[in-house]
């Protein structure tokens, strides 16, 4: 069955609301996604789906799709050119910026939205051909602070077993409504219903989850921090620790309790408004349970003091031994990192030593394919009819991806960057993970600096909406030297481009998602398109693929070679693109765009897309290879790697492909002993100057927090921007505390004015028990602009015109979208 013809049978695919991207299985009728239910054969979720993906089709075929390649004009309206017009176009403005600038003067952006990663992994081939340097994307404006404290104190990221903890604890996390785990609402509701178990959420709002809740520390807006830290106080003070494990498993604590000593857990309790009794008891509870778990997400992470708040989360947890047990914390493998190296100190990674059998490999390449650069670039056209036993070859090629795959990983991975690129050239906002901080893109922009940035590739994301101060980042768009967008959609960003490129929908291609954060079993799913693309559009590596063609960036015989060598088999093909990568490494950069034009063509059903994951598949092997045994795939040299890519391609409701048990969460510890490193200076000295800190960052003009972006029933990612698919809140009320509602006269039918330092807007209200005194909340999702019968409609705020980017973390730069100090007025009607 193609993908265009019609048909009543359940095709399998994913949703692509949240991270968790639950199995979906949709029947497809005249263009339309006709019915969507959860796939119980998925790896993951196993049947499970909330209500939100019932209306994807909202998403699939929303009025403001583009057809067509658009330029602007100068009169700021578009004209549709042909994609021939449009790559040639751009490519010979790229290359100006680039001989003009340099190539680093060219800003990558690409979120990629959720479940839709291919993309990404793309265009860094793109970004190597062009000799960028600088990118950013929405974990930028979240999440880099978090993985700079996993970065130092074990390496790599860490997740709960929540379906199995006796004590969950959730910071600024409603995971009724934003999910972020496996079968979310039923493990919320076995929980609240297990008198044995208990949950602490710690959230200013009486969300869903936080009314489920056996403790709720209602913590006044921006004091995450001190509350977090009076319940370190209390581990300390009523010796709550768990010694033995702290001893055999860290290193540092003595540093770190002597800061925990001095905390004054009384003066912290007043700070953060939680009666003390309240966190005395919900840290009893969280530390002699025989399991707990947390989850930290946007409600801290975009709040004042992210990234000491995520540094003294992961304190509590592991202070409390709860690590490396079911219902505990866990480190895990990935099929393919989403994010770069996140900036933890190299001496103390550990280094996988070279067994003897890739010694022997080099040995073996050495005299048979000669490892010089000349030798390699003869190698590549006469593997094909080489006599070499097949073994030889496979260990060859084998023995090769062990030696480059650093730089093979930084090809795949699009945020990888090179480790001494720290700080960005203008204002020297520290790079974490590769990532530029979101909040810094404008200032990098509209100066006069001679290194400011000069052009923007933004991809399958839409910054103009979702930065803060979104009106300065089209002030900053406008000044650039050229804008390129590609999307599905006329978004607000793609209104201000240059040059818009019309992207094939999510199930119009194949895709797959990067978010692979399970244990002990990790899986992974490649979707096939169950849909035609739209005529007039392209995937995004095909667009990447014309772009790279045009401007020269592989040699073709290179790559012809390569389709020769391929001809004779993978393993041929595989010490044939080694070998060639070793004689000229800066391959590797591009290793996307080559697989997609050798390995691409010859993949099974159109697959052409998925290439690129045959490079992710022997990586994954590579650095998980028990892991990797234990789901099957098994064999020596590049065998296990090929039967993970050929299972992937295979299997449409995912693969398992990692297994572990729970003592092996140790062996994603990415230190040379084992240990954390719980020591981390920068944040013990910023948690002992928490005495003297200041706690609100409201005035008398702005009196009011708004937390700019709350997820509710009806709100989503901005993908789906049809308004219709809300069936409640259509505009997106301010949500009011009655307190409030009653001091400023207001009646459930008012309007009120809202007023920060970015801008100023109007809104309905919600008089809500779910807030309190002095806090308001406006959903994420709204203000976007959607065609009406009568042109352009916007129902709702635009959060992010009342947001403004100086307010960001002292460290990682994350912006306070949940901490917009702000002036609430009734509007006369």
């Amino acid at each position: 069955m193609t993908p265009e013809a019609p048909t009543t049978d359940w095709q399998k695919s994913a949703c692509i609301l949240c991270e968790c991207n639950c199995g979906l299985e949709i029947q497809v009728q005249d263009g339309r996604l006709a019915k969507i239910r959860g796939d119980k054969e998925h790896a993951t979720s196993h049947g499970y789906t909330c209500e939100k993906p019932l209306r994807l089709d909202l998403y699939q075929n929303g009025r403001d799709r583009l057809t067509s390649p658009l330029r602007r004009r100068p009169d700021g309206t578009y004209e549709e050119i042909d994609w021939d017009t449009a790559i040639s176009e751009i490519a010979a403005r790229l290359t100006a910026v680039k001989e003009t600038h340099g190539g680093e003067r060219i800003l990558y952006y690409s979120g990629a939205g959720q479940g839709n990663h291919l993309p990404a992994a793309y265009g860094q081939s793109l970004r190597a051909a062009l000799g960028t340097r600088f990118y950013s994307n929405a974990l930028a404006q979240e999440k880099t602070g978090e993985a700079w404290v996993d970065a130092q104190l074990y390496g790599t990221h860490t997740k709960g077993d929540f379906e199995h903890a006796e004590v969950v604890m959730f910071l600024g996390k409603n995971p009724w409504q934003t999910h972020s785990f496996p079968r979310a609402r039923p493990v919320l509701k076995e929980i609240a219903k297990d008198p044995a178990r208990s949950m602490i959420v710690l959230d200013p709002r009486r969300s869903e989850t936080a009314a489920m809740a056996d403790f709720h520390l209602q913590v006044q807006p921006g004091t995450d921090a001190w509350c977090l830290a009076a319940m370190l106080g209390v581990l300390v003070e009523e010796d709550l620790i768990d010694h033995a494990f702290v001893d055999e498993h860290t290193d540092g604590m003595d540093d770190v309790l002597v800061v925990l000593r001095r905390i004054p857990v009384g003066q912290y309790a007043a700070t953060c408004g939680v009666d003390e009794a309240l966190i005395r008891a919900a840290t009893r509870r969280f530390a002699t349970a025989a399991s707990a778990t947390t989850y930290e997400d946007l409600g801290v992470q975009q709040a004042p003091n992210s990234t000491l708040v995520s540094y003294l989360n992961k304190l509590l947890w592991i202070l409390t031994g709860n690590f490396g047990r079911a219902g505990t914390m866990f480190l895990h493998s990935w099929f393919s990192s989403p994010i770069g190296s996140p900036g933890g100190d190299p001496r103390r990674t550990r280094r996988t030593p070279s067994s003897g059998a890739a010694k022997a490999a080099r040995r073996t390449i050495a005299k048979g394919v000669a490892l010089g650069a000349a030798g390699l670039s003869r190698a590549v056209p006469a593997v094909a009819g080489t006599p070499l036993p097949h073994a030889l070859i496979d260990s060859a090629a084998h023995a090769l991806l062990t030696r480059m795959a650093p730089m093979m990983s930084a090809g795949l991975a699009a945020e990888q960057q090179p480790t001494t690129e720290r700080t960005t050239p203008v204002t020297g906002a520290r790079i974490i993970g590769g990532l530029m901080p979101c909040n810094s893109i404008a200032d990098e922009i509209l100066t006069d600096h001679p290194d400011r940035l000069r052009a923007m590739w933004i991809d399958s994301s839409n910054p103009a909406h979702s930065l803060p101060e979104s009106r300065r980042f089209i002030e900053a768009m406008q000044a650039c030297e050229l804008t390129v967008v590609v999307d599905v959609a006329m978004t607000e960003t793609a209104r201000q481009a240059d040059y818009v490129l019309p992207a094939s929908s999510q199930f119009e291609k194949w895709e797959c998602t990067f978010f692979t954060m399970e244990f002990p079993h990790n899986a992974f799913q490649l979707r096939a398109p169950l849909l035609a693309p739209r005529p007039g559009t392209l995937p995004e590596p095909e667009i990447y693929a014309r772009l790279l063609r045009e401007l020269g960036a592989v040699d073709t015989g290179l790559l012809d070679r390569l389709r020769t060598a391929l001809s004779a088999g993978t393993d041929a093909f595989a010490l044939a693109f080694f070998s060639a990568a070793a004689a000229e490494p800066s391959l590797l950069r591009l290793v996307g765009y080559v697989l997609y034009e050798t390995l691409g063509p010859t993949l099974p059903d159109g697959a052409r897309s998925a290439a690129i994951l045959w490079g992710a598949a022997q990586l994954c092997a590579l650095s998980h290879p028990d892991s990797v045994a234990r789901a099957g795939f098994t064999g020596s040299g590049m065998r296990p790697g090929q039967q993970l890519f050929e299972a992937v391609l295979r299997e449409r409701s995912g693969v398992t492909f990692s297994v572990d048990e729970w003592e092996n969460a140790w062996d994603y510890v990415l230190r040379k002993d084992n240990r954390f490193t719980v020591a981390i200076p920068e944040l013990l000295a910023k948690a002992d100057e928490l005495r003297e800190a200041p706690s609100s960052w409201t005035s008398e003009e702005f009196p009011f927090v708004l937390m700019a972006g709350e997820r509710r029933s009806f709100t989503a990612n901005t993908i789906i921007r049809d308004p219709t698919w809300r069936r409640r809140d259509a505009d997106g009320a301010l949500r009011i505390s009655a307190e409030d509602a009653d001091r400023l006269g207001l009646e459930p039918q008012s309007r009120v004015r809202i007023t920060t330092e970015a801008g100023s807007l109007e809104s309905s209200i919600e008089i809500s028990d779910t807030m309190r005194a002095g806090h308001v909340s406006l959903p994420n999702g709204l203000g976007l602009d959607y065609p009406g019968e009568d042109g352009l409609t916007r129902p709702g705020i635009a959060p992010n015109e009342l947001t403004s980017a100086k307010y960001r973390d002292w460290f990682a730069g994350t912006p306070w979208h949940k901490y917009v100090p702000a002036r609430i007025e009734p509007v006369s009607t």
